[in-house]
């Protein structure tokens, strides 16, 4: 997929009226949640019909409560029908409920406001099942990550504009008439956005809907449960959910206690936050080549903690006075505070896209819309979670807001050592991307001949010391590789060796050879992919070497598929042995080109060392 396919799926109706209606609705929740908050703020007290502190956490309160009362039920109807219709369907009670707010806002009715904001919840709580198991219907599988970008994207723009539109509606005049017509107008946009969108077939039409909300929701989360990385994915969501609240929620106070800013400054610091996000986001697809690759998740957890960690440390001790948004902006004592709060917003959109892309791809299809409704679930649940945390260490423990930041950023770290434990491999094989492409200009030929799952066997020459880090880079699935037990063993290495599931062979000891086949074969029956150099060593001249036997033994014990690969362009490097030993000579060139090339798949009963070798030979060509 090229650099372009980003951008390119903006102009596909595939993907386009889905995207501007999940905008416009994400757009349209937060400009009519937010003018009512603040209505209710600055509304004289004998309009309101109980304390402006209660309503506006029961305003909170009544968004969120849909989320558990029908996102299992959503799942399952948007199992049962064509989400397309679905979305089409929300969006027009959409359309009907800020028809009965605008009336509501004219004439000041903040209980039926409440009521009216609690109908968005549930038309929210119905959206979002069919909206995200969708993507996966109108979207391939090389675009699915870019597609999920920008959704996260344009749903944080949208949620940032959205919250500034509703700053400047509020604080107008006549702003409660203004207020009454642009909810009605962005419904109505979202609802024609919908009109465009294609049809999504459902999964399971032949299943009858009943309306039993807490046996579904039930239901529902066991099915969530059944896939441990599909759950692990939500919880990953839900904690973002959870740290996205409480950093949104202190904002506020932040601003003003703490860094001296005005009411305006607020909307600044979200805006930082929200592009950050949506750089993070857009950043993700880029870094991961447009695939899903887990392993960039450690990297994003690991930038929440450390930006957390910045705006603990960055925080001035003394309270610049600011008197505008100008003056705020241009303290310099806040602008690592500012590059702070970005990156936090970069590392999160890093973090989240490919839990969501995963999630979809690995779920089935019969039940993706049901785990999403899970999803959504767990992410209201962690949500309400953020605002009691708030309220314990703010209020009871008596914490500073940057000694919040501070907690949260310390969890984070217990997060990211759990997700370290769970995946070391995909952790390790995108540092070893960003390491190889860096040192490198790697391109990848046919590397879709990899099966996404299942036993294969790759089967590759054996140019220099980088061979290895350049398969695991550019492979999508981690690979286990055959390798000499005198280099795994060192000490540096071998951590990384460990954690990588390499399997060490000693070749002159017949022992260490069987165990080493013997793992090899294991793999392979648990569907892993694993990489033999049947030269095994190094080319003297640049030329391929002829295949050891090793590899026909391995062949014959296991029925999998074999495909041979090809690297081009690594004789002569630093690594290779060319002009003298590997790494003891002058480095002669720098980022040089470097090619992998990947054969079609054989089945092992149909191949040996020699056709491998001659089919390795011809993938390389003149290119050593």
């Amino acid at each position: 997929m090229s650099p372009k396919s980003q951008s390119s799926l903006l102009t596909k109706r595939r993907f386009l009226p889905y995207f501007l209606t999940q905008a416009l609705g994400a757009f349209n929740d937060n400009v009519y949640k937010n003018i009512l908050l603040i209505f209710i703020a600055y509304a004289s007290v004998h309009t309101l019909p109980l304390n402006a502190d209660l309503l506006i956490n029961l305003a909170a309160g009544l968004f969120i409560l849909p989320f558990f009362l029908f996102s299992a039920s959503a799942g399952i109807l948007a199992d049962i029908y064509d989400k397309a219709k679905i979305m089409r369907m929300v969006k027009l009670a959409e359309v009907i409920i800020m028809s009965c707010a605008a009336i509501a806002f004219i004439y000041q009715s903040y209980l039926s406001l409440l009521f009216l904001l609690f109908l968005m919840g549930t038309q929210s709580a119905f959206f979002g099942p069919a909206k995200y198991a969708l993507l996966p219907q109108h979207l391939k599988k090389s675009e699915l990550v870019s597609g999920n970008a920008l959704v996260e994207t344009g749903t944080f723009l949208a949620i940032l504009l959205g919250t500034i539109i509703a700053g400047v509606i509020a604080n107008s005049d006549n702003g409660r008439y203004i207020a009454a017509i642009s909810v009605i107008i962005f419904a109505i946009l979202g609802y024609l956005a919908s009109l465009a969108i294609p049809a999504a077939p459902p999964s399971q039409p032949h299943l009858k809907f009943h309306w039993r909300p807490w046996q579904q929701t039930r239901h529902t989360m066991k099915i969530a449960q059944q896939d441990k990385i599909i759950f692990q994915c939500i919880l990953g969501i839900s904690w973002f959910w959870f740290l996205g609240a409480c950093y949104l929620t202190q904002f506020p106070n932040f601003a003003r206690t703490n860094l001296g800013g005005q009411a305006s400054s607020v909307s600044f610091l979200l805006t930082l936050f929200s592009i950050g996000i949506a750089i993070g986001s857009m950043l993700c697809d880029r870094l991961s080549q447009h695939r899903v690759d887990p392993g960039i998740v450690p990297i994003g957890c690991f930038g929440i903690s450390f930006f957390g960690l910045g705006l603990y440390v960055m925080t001035p001790d003394v309270i610049p006075v600011s008197n505008s948004i100008i003056t705020f902006i241009a303290q310099p004592s806040l602008w690592p505070v500012f590059i702070s709060l970005l990156l936090l917003g970069v590392a999160g959109g890093i973090f989240i896209v490919p839990l969501y892309t995963l999630m979809q791809q690995r779920a089935k299809e019969d039940q993706r819309a049901q785990i999403i409704a899970a999803n959504n679930i767990w992410n209201a649940v962690f949500m309400v979670m953020s605002a009691i945390a708030a309220i314990v260490c703010l209020s009871l423990l008596q914490l500073s807001i940057p000694q919040f930041f501070l907690l949260l950023a310390g969890l984070n770290g217990l997060v990211l050592v759990y997700i370290y434990f769970q995946a070391p491999d995909f952790f390790w094989r995108f540092v070893v991307w960003i390491v190889t492409h860096t040192m490198y200009r790697v391109r990848h030929k046919n590397l879709n001949n990899l099966p996404q799952r299942g036993g294969t066997l790759l089967v590759c020459n054996h140019v220099s010391y980088m061979d290895a880090l350049l398969l695991a880079g550019a492979c999508p699935r981690p690979i286990r590789f055959l390798m000499d037990k005198d280099i795994y063993n060192l000490p540096v290495i071998n951590a990384f060796c460990r954690a990588c599931k390499a399997i060490p062979v000693d070749a002159n000891d017949r022992k260490s050879v069987r165990t080493a086949f013997a793992q090899v074969a294991t793999y392979l029956e648990n569907g892993d992919i694993v990489c033999v150099f049947p030269e095994g060593h190094l080319t003297q001249d640049g030329e391929i070497a002829p295949f050891m036997r090793g590899i026909d033994l391995i062949i014959k014990r296991s029925n999998v598929q074999v495909i041979p690969v090809a690297l081009q362009g690594l004789w002569g490097s630093y690594f290779s042995r060319e002009g003298g030993h590997a790494l003891l000579k002058c480095p002669t060139r720098f980022w040089s080109k470097v090619t992998i090339v990947a054969g079609n798949c054989v089945p092992s009963e149909e191949t040996n060392s020699q056709l491998l070798r001659q089919q390795v030979m011809t993938l390389r060509g003149d290119l050593r």
